[in-house]
């Protein structure tokens, strides 16, 4: 299973946006990461919410440079 680190792109297995892509943009604990996506907000959650994929992106400030390079996956 890939790890749960900065960058890498997860799908989201629970909650309303169950089934969206999403990047982690940082790491809070053992429990919880601040992740966005093309449509979900940049928001805290739980990491067993979440399916790592293979793929990493790039992770910067610009949050909006994030959400372009994970549409192109």
């Amino acid at each position: 299973m890939p790890a749960i680190e900065k960058g890498r792109v997860c799908v989201k297995i629970a909650g309303r946006e169950s089934g969206e892509k999403c990047v982690i943009l940082d790491v809070i604990d053992e429990s919880f990461v601040e992740v966005v996506g093309t449509t979900i907000k940049n928001r805290r959650c739980n990491i067993n919410h979440l399916e790592p994929l293979d793929q990493t992106v790039e992770v910067s400030d610009d949050i909006e440079a994030v959400k372009k390079e994970l549409e192109s996956l």
